[in-house]
């Protein structure tokens, strides 16, 4: 799912449950008007101060007296209001219009400018689309501890990260680096590419992130066949602003996955779309398991960060 179409979504969702919200509080006034005499009538009045306002506005003269005589007004209804709902037994505040979001009233839009309501949402389902799933909940360039690291391991691994939040951090349309995050396992690259997709996701950017193998087993559902027509998966490994795959090299290879595997890699390169690649093999290995055609572009066109040292998740273990 693209960005744009992320957005439409959400707002459409967000458009949906704001109506319903005002079907509920008109469902709440009308019961309140049946089961308490003079309600209606006061909750009518209130409903027409904008108009009243308007129309003193429009009739010119001394504006300022006749808007703030309507105020008074409203305010003297909203108490006899209050004094009603009291009577009847219920709370002075209950027949007040509660919003999810104070700020913008549920309306998204704070003036010409969206909400951090709106924006939190949006951003909440690009990390959903992502494909990250629950990596985005623990892991950030907040979260990462060097405490596991010493030495000349600890400078490679802070250089890489401060590498890695820039290229977040300034992530834009015409951002077009690619990397390859290269060592054994346990050193913190999926941690860091992790970091790296939620901020560009916060940044407003589409990020699709999956392992090798998840890719390839899409390739090869399509092949024989199996996959889901029309779902766009395939497109988005082209497409999205930032794709990011775990775990090159666990994937099987055949002729197929490293045909697609190339095509992915290449047209990205060419259509200048910025990629990251984790990858637990060498570079002696990457040549040795792959077609010289991609190795030659990943060696030449992504900028490789090296990772070593002890496996993080081994040293917690032994602690």
């Amino acid at each position: 799912m693209t960005r744009s179409e992320t957005v439409r979504n959400v707002i459409e969702e967000f458009d949906l449950r704001r109506a319903a919200d005002e079907r509920e509080y008109d469902a709440r006034l009308a019961e309140l008007s049946e089961k308490i005499p003079g309600f209606g009538d006061i909750t009518h009045a209130l409903s027409s101060v904008g108009l009243r306002i308007l129309d003193a506005a429009m009739k010119g003269g001394d504006t300022a007296s006749a808007v703030a005589e309507v105020r008074r007004e409203t305010e003297k209804l909203r108490a006899e209001r209050c004094d009603l709902l009291e009577k009847a037994g219920y709370p002075r505040d209950f027949a007040d219009r509660r919003y999810r979001c104070e700020k913008c009233s549920d309306s998204g839009y704070e003036g010409l400018k969206m909400c951090t309501c709106l924006r939190k949402e949006i951003i909440l389902a690009g990390l959903k689309n992502s494909g990250l799933g629950r990596l985005a909940d623990t892991q950030s360039f907040d979260s990462f501890s060097e405490e596991f690291y010493s030495g000349k391991d600890l400078l490679t691994v802070r250089r890489n990260a401060s590498v890695l939040r820039s290229f977040a951090e300034n992530f834009s349309k015409d951002t077009t680096d690619n990397f390859l995050l290269i060592g054994p396992t346990g050193l913190g690259k999926t941690h860091l590419s992790t970091s790296v997709a939620v901020v560009v996701i916060e940044r407003g950017f589409d990020v699709l992130y999956r392992t090798a193998q998840e890719i390839m087993s899409v390739f090869e559902k399509q092949r024989f066949g199996s996959g889901t027509q029309g779902d766009g998966t395939e497109s988005a490994f082209y497409d999205s602003d930032l794709l990011i795959i775990d775990d090159l090299g666990t994937e099987t290879v055949t002729q197929y996955t490293v045909a697609w595997l190339y095509d992915i890699v290449n047209s990205r390169i060419n259509s200048r779309k910025p990629t990251v690649i984790n990858t637990n093999l060498t570079h002696e290995e990457l040549r040795q398991r792959y077609a010289d055609r991609i190795t030659s572009r990943l060696l030449g066109e992504y900028r490789p960060l090296v990772f070593s040292g002890r496996d993080v998740r081994l040293q917690k273990l032994s602690r």
